[in-house]
């Protein structure tokens, strides 16, 4: 018991033995008061001494008193700082003073190509024989923070990363054994591989458009000079360059339009409405709109797909894709060639749903793959539209690329026919858009085949 408590206690006892001796009531009434009055002001000190000591303590701890289920209790700060190394796609690399490795994190394992464990305790010379990855290191151990460092792999496959380097300073805010270096190093590798490629692509890009544009331009630019210049006298000639002129314009016209259209399938913005369409009228349609030009070079088009033949497609998207296909067909086509459009229909698909000629031969053989052998109702899963021509063939080479923006197997012959290098690639996004794929085959001196594959409509998967 402390002194003050003692105090109080004996003054409360001859306060009362005082109060029980005093012989009038009222004397006794008004002792009675004051005792209330000063019992309740010592209460009122009490609580206002206890709640400003509670205040203080929690000052100088500098938190709260702990709740349950505080994030302390829930999180160990080792696992949660593992975690979020291990998460990052970041690459992370931290080094000594003596560019060994002290702590790293799973990116950076596959960045340096090794599948065994931690990358600790090893030079970063027996890393990475990469110059630039040295310097950066080397620098920020020096106090020199580097970024924007680019640094490319050539594993499986070309990676390019963007290094970030910083000096870590020691715990006393210096370098090992007091230096002004670094302690150590921090260094994060960024992938920006895509961000490269789709660079590289837009460059491109902007480089086959100015150089397309150019061409009819210059064109139109020297002949309206020499219709300038006194040509416009001359009846003849100046009918024929208004029409060389009229010709480029077009050409840009279309060029600028694919592009329009491009730019809107890659960014999502055209619309699949996909439904069963039948595809003898959409291909008898798009005959009918490139006869002129197939009678101009003697070609003949021909519609062997089964009349009652379904596909499950947007009608408008797949007459434009096969639009394009037929009339690469013509253009690249040798004197009297034919262009042959046929359909096969996916393993699911009903028979009578395929073309003519080749529901004729599976009744006495089943279709197989040139490459593996097998039926070709074991090999495929979806419906495909075939376009046939007797060309002279595409060089193998130019497969791959063949439905690259823009790019060409011969550009002069392309360019002379008015072609602008984006219906294939226009072919391919549609294709995609729809869940499908387009492809091509091709034997020199003999033609090519350009396949669309579309996904399998509702009722083929009901069957």
């Amino acid at each position: 018991m402390s002194r003050r408590n003692a105090y109080l206690i004996a003054a409360c006892s001859v306060f009362v033995a005082v109060f029980l001796l005093l012989p009038s009531f009222t004397a006794r009434v008004v002792a009675a008061c004051l005792l209330f009055i000063v019992a309740a002001l010592l209460l009122i000190k009490v609580l206002v001494h206890t709640t400003s000591t509670q205040k203080l303590r929690a000052r100088s701890v500098g938190t709260n008193p702990p709740e349950e289920g505080s994030s302390a209790d829930t999180f160990a700060l080792g696992k949660l700082f593992e975690a979020t190394m291990s998460g990052m796609r970041e690459g992370l690399l931290v080094v000594d003073k003596d560019m060994r490795v002290v702590a790293s994190n799973a990116a950076a394992h596959r960045l340096f190509n090794l599948s065994r464990g931690k990358l600790d305790a090893q030079r970063l010379t027996e890393l990475t024989r990469n110059p630039a990855i040295y310097s950066a290191f080397l620098d920020a151990l020096k106090g020199t923070e580097r970024s924007g460092v680019k640094i490319e792999t050539h594993g499986p496959e070309r990676l390019v990363f963007d290094l970030r380097v910083v000096p870590l300073p020691g715990s006393n805010g210096k370098g090992a054994e007091g230096t002004q270096g670094a302690a150590g190093a921090l260094g994060v590798f960024i992938d920006v591989t895509r961000i490269e490629r789709l660079e590289h692509i837009r460059q491109e890009f902007l480089s086959n458009v100015s150089h397309e544009l150019r061409t009819p331009l210059t064109a139109i630019l020297a002949f309206v000079e020499t219709l300038e210049t006194g040509a416009i006298d001359d009846k003849e000639a100046s009918t024929r360059f208004l029409s060389i002129i009229r010709k480029n314009a077009t050409r840009m016209t279309d060029l600028i339009d694919d592009i329009l259209e491009l730019s809107a399938i890659e960014a999502g913005n055209v619309q699949v409405k996909a439904e069963q369409v039948e595809l003898y009228p959409i291909v008898n349609d798009v005959i009918s709109s490139l006869a002129t030009k197939a009678a101009a070079q003697g070609i003949v088009v021909t519609n062997v797909v089964a009349e009652e033949a379904v596909v499950y497609a947007d009608a408008r998207q797949l007459e434009q894709m096969l639009t394009n296909l037929v009339e690469n067909a013509i253009k690249f086509n040798r004197g009297n060639g034919t262009v042959t459009i046929r359909f096969e229909a996916g393993p699911d698909g009903q028979r009578g749903r395929r073309d003519k000629t080749t529901a004729t031969r599976e009744t006495e053989e089943p279709a197989t793959d040139r490459k593996t052998g097998a039926s070709k109702n074991e090999t495929s899963a979806r419906d495909k539209i075939r376009v046939e021509d007797t060309g002279e063939g595409i060089p193998g080479q130019h497969l791959e690329r063949l439905f690259e923006r823009f790019y060409r197997v011969d550009r002069a012959r392309s360019r002379d026919m008015g072609g602008t290098g984006l219906g294939l690639a226009i072919v391919k996004h549609l294709a995609r858009a729809h869940g499908g794929e387009v492809s091509v085959t091709s034997e020199l001196g003999k033609g090519s085949t350009f396949t669309i594959e579309l996904p399998l409509s509702q009722l083929h998967r009901k069957v």
